[in-house]
């Protein structure tokens, strides 16, 4: 889980300012002493710490408390709006050329996942700025690399332009005439990496550059490698002049070094993360969300964008409709698990809920082996038993186990959690649906 340790340590260190009623400047010094801490080990650049808690110190000592705070509280909205700052302050979109088409030139070590975060943005721009993109194959010396952007292009349904071995210069010379030619308005360049950057790498990429002329230079790099990452980025950017990072591996990232630590040292912005390996597990970067996440406030806006993607807008008003009126079915409930499974793991989901500790939920996920149990038990089912579950008597549960390959004690599990939704659709029907969801269009 990204940043779960910092987020321990950090919680642990304002738990103590909790209790007390007015803060004194000793009591921020050894506050800041074990934020220090937890940055450190969290892989932070000792400068980056450094000025981070000076600047912290600085604001605390002294400052007007407002009326709706308590003194710990107010430590801690100051080192949120640091965290944030930090990390960039907003967020910060893909350059797009005034006149296409625009092209990313992606850059970064072997191994950082350019190939597929590559495609994976592609198919962010297609799918929320409208683009329609096109893959190049710049990576002529990585076996496999060809065949790998083309599989990956092939599930997102993106072209691949490619021309084998031939020089990565001309590929891309090439590739940015077929796309004005074709109607491709955005191209994305995967190039060349190395485990280490060399003469001959640089030498490439900078021929590149002057060839195309990029849009936009985005290095890609891997979030676990800590201090490693940010180095790699502090290079490639003296070298080559970056305009931007991707941070790839995120969730796999506990002490979160690199993200708290690449817009300080190299003054270029995070625009996008890889938090996953499935290709819709990618995300635009927000500083402020990510603070709020670090600081075990959760994400409650990513959350609510992750279910709009995944719940489709008619459906859920229908939806919606059938709740308030407690007019749910087992059909609806299996559609319904389908969706959310499609939003990630439990504790991928959690970590973004307030207050939630995601330890009792490590390494939780949808089972898919239920989920295929639940949807042979449904579809076993007539029209009529989905919409009256009541009418399940012995003999039509046993039918219903023999055509599904299921037991009946499967079939009771299955109407014991439907009996429980229920349950909470009354409750709710009862009530308002929560006025924030209303804004965001999920419940109309």
């Amino acid at each position: 889980m990204a940043f779960e340790s910092l987020t321990e340590k950090l919680n642990a260190a304002f738990k103590k300012m909790r209790g007390k009623g007015r803060l004194k400047e000793a009591d921020i010094t050894e506050a800041m002493r074990e934020v220090r801490i937890a940055l450190l080990e969290a892989d932070v650049g000792f400068k980056v710490v450094r000025d981070f808690t000076n600047t912290v110190s600085q604001r605390a000592v002294g400052v007007d408390v407002l009326e709706s705070l308590s003194p710990a509280q107010m430590v801690i909205k100051i080192v949120n709006e640091e965290l944030c700052e930090l990390m960039g302050g907003s967020n910060a979109k893909l350059e797009i050329a005034s006149k296409p088409p625009t092209i990313v030139m992606l850059i970064g070590l072997q191994g950082a996942g350019k190939t597929t975060n590559g495609a994976k943005l592609a198919d962010y721009m297609r799918k929320n700025n409208g683009k329609n993109p096109l893959l190049v194959a710049c990576d002529i010396y990585r076996p496999a690399a060809i065949t790998q952007l083309q599989t990956v292009g092939k599930q997102l349904n993106i072209p691949v332009f490619e021309m084998g071995t031939a020089n990565p210069v001309d590929i891309a010379s090439a590739a940015v005439e077929y796309a004005s030619k074709q109607g491709y308005d955005i191209v994305f360049l995967d190039t060349a990496g190395r485990l280490h950057i060399d003469d001959e790498l640089v030498n490439e990429l900078i021929s590149i550059k002057d060839k195309v002329k990029p849009t936009e230079i985005m290095l890609v790099v891997d979030a676990m490698t800590g201090q490693d990452a940010v180095n790699a980025a502090a290079s490639f950017d003296e070298a080559l002049g970056i305009d931007s990072v991707m941070l790839t591996k995120l969730d796999g990232d506990a002490r979160g070094g690199a993200a708290l630590s690449v817009k300080a040292i190299t003054g270029k912005p995070i625009k996008f993360t890889g938090v996953g390996e499935k290709l819709d597990q990618f995300e635009p970067f927000y500083p402020d969300r990510m603070a709020s996440r670090i600081l075990g406030m959760g994400d409650v806006m990513t959350l609510i964008e992750k279910a709009e993607q995944a719940f489709d807008e008619k459906k859920t008003q229908e939806l919606a409709t059938k709740l308030l009126s407690n007019k749910f079915t087992l059909a609806d409930y299996y559609e319904q698990l389908l969706s959310l499974k499609s939003m990630g793991g439990l504790s991928e989901i959690a970590g973004m809920l307030p207050g939630v500790d995601t330890r009792a939920l490590a390494n939780a996920s949808f089972d898919e082996s239920l989920i295929s149990k639940i949807e042979a038990i449904i579809l076993s089912m007539t029209p009529h038993e989905r919409e009256n579950p009541s009418v399940l008597n012995s003999n039509r549960k046993k039918r219903i186990a023999a055509g599904s390959g299921t037991s009946v004690v499967d079939i009771n599990k299955l109407l014991k959690q439907f009996s429980m939704m229920q349950t909470m659709t009354k409750q709710m029907s009862k009530g308002k649906v929560p006025a924030m969801l209303n804004n965001r269009g999920l419940f109309r």
